[in-house]
């Protein structure tokens, strides 16, 4: 048996925890420049509120029902998502985290699934504040399309463990909700008049091997109760790692370009550590705004190597600084800019050049010591003066306090 568990709403859910008032009632949260909608409450919804949708064609909804809207605050989200799972993963075997607020379980042996989802439901509720919904199957796939129903229940928890019960499911779910059919692949299948996850079913299994490859087929398998995906305990490493930002005022400035690119790489580096990885090149990009044809148009990417593959923020920072002097172009309003790691492997396989004169022990100890005081006091507690000393916000004008990673923005309770 596996379930998966996922949370409701994530974002905006995590927005809620610390403001009760706002429950039952339309929040969005929107992209890091606020321009695009990229979480919605159920009331928000219901509203006609889309997903990636400008929130500028929006303000006349936003307005007339009293939408909250919130910047997005992925620091706080990603620690709320931590605190979720601590407290479900306690409760079981093993776990394949799948994202920021999914994860399967494996629930061999449990007796009643169903209960045991269910008050694990309210523990994560009652610990965290966090609504989730618990999908309990034979296959991943199948616990997919339960957290799918789950989501619509009003226990928010659904166990298909009977043939009969899953035919039905089937029958009733759309081939655009089925875990690993993307919107290509859906159209695709709609033409050949395939509407359902049923439909899917019946078809035969070398045509589906060959219209949906061999990875398409195991998921139809999956969906017929037969085992093909395992929880994955090593999660796979990233073949790059990128930051990238629209700016709310368009960059005219060299000197603010630079700072933004230096901020950019920091960010970077802090993922590919985490990763425990090492990158062997950067590369940096910035373009104008194509959406204003009668300015004057740029964009410019250009990418170097490391002499020996790195994390440490500096080395990434210089190398990125160098990119940006290459590609800068004065005269030019620039909407975004955004720096991305590439070739990056394991710290452990990194071959050392022989010209490599950088005291290897002393940069990882000074990342070492970077990242733990900025992950125990506050982000950008620590930075390199390359960034500049303005901390700038890029558009997050609706911006919630980091209520669990700022000492700052702790709760203040009044007695």
């Amino acid at each position: 048996m596996f379930a998966l568990v996922d949370c409701n709403n994530f974002y905006a859910s995590c927005e809620r925890v610390f403001k009760p008032n706002l429950e039952n009632k339309p929040i969005a949260v929107l992209s890091n420049n606020d321009g695009c909608i990229i979480a919605r409450s159920n009331e928000a919804k219901a509203l006609g509120l889309k997903m990636g949708e400008p929130i500028f064609k929006k303000r006349d909804t936003v307005y007339k029902h009293n939408i909250h809207l919130f910047s997005s605050n992925f620091a706080l989200y990603g620690d709320i998502s931590k605190r979720v799972f601590d407290v479900v993963i306690s409760q079981v075997p093993s776990y394949e985290m799948y994202s920021i607020d999914e994860a399967f379980l494996d629930f061999k042996g449990i007796k009643d699934p169903y209960g045991f989802a269910f008050q694990l439901k309210k523990k994560v509720k009652k610990y965290v504040g966090i609504p989730i919904s618990i999908g309990i199957s034979h296959t991943k796939t199948l616990s997919k399309v339960a957290s799918y129903i789950a989501k619509k229940s009003r226990n928010s928890v659904c166990l298909l463990d009977k043939k009969e019960h899953i035919d039905s499911i089937l029958k009733s779910l759309p081939v655009d909700e089925i875990w690993g059919i993307g919107t290509r692949y859906a159209i695709k299948l709609k033409r050949y008049g395939i509407y359902t996850a049923s439909d899917l079913v019946a078809c035969d299994e070398n045509w589906i091997r060959k219209t949906l490859n061999v990875t398409g087929l195991r998921m139809v398998q999956e969906l017929k109760g037969i085992p093909h995906f395992d929880l994955k305990f090593k999660r796979e490493r990233k073949k790059s790692i990128c930051t990238s930002r629209s700016f709310a005022l368009e960059v005219k400035d060299y000197t603010r370009m630079s700072e933004y690119v230096s901020m950019f790489s920091s960010r970077c580096s802090e993922k590919l550590r985490m990763e425990d990885g090492c990158a062997r090149s950067v590369s940096v990009f910035m373009y104008t705004n194509m959406f204003k044809p009668k300015e004057k148009q740029y964009s410019g990417n250009i990418s170097m190597n490391f002499d020996t593959p790195t994390s440490d923020s500096i080395s990434i920072t210089k190398l990125a600084l160098k990119c940006i002097k290459k590609i800068y172009k004065n005269g030019y309003s620039y909407k975004k800019a955004g720096v991305t790691l590439s070739g990056i492997i394991s710290k452990n396989e990194v071959q050392l050049n022989i010209f490599d004169s950088e005291d290897r022990v002393r940069s990882n100890n000074l990342m070492k010591t970077l990242d733990v005081i900025n992950g125990n006091i506050g982000r950008d507690i620590l930075k390199l003066g390359s960034s500049g000393i303005n901390k700038w916000k890029i558009g997050k004008e609706k911006l919630s306090p980091s209520y669990t990673t700022n000492w700052s923005d702790i709760l203040t309770i009044k007695l």
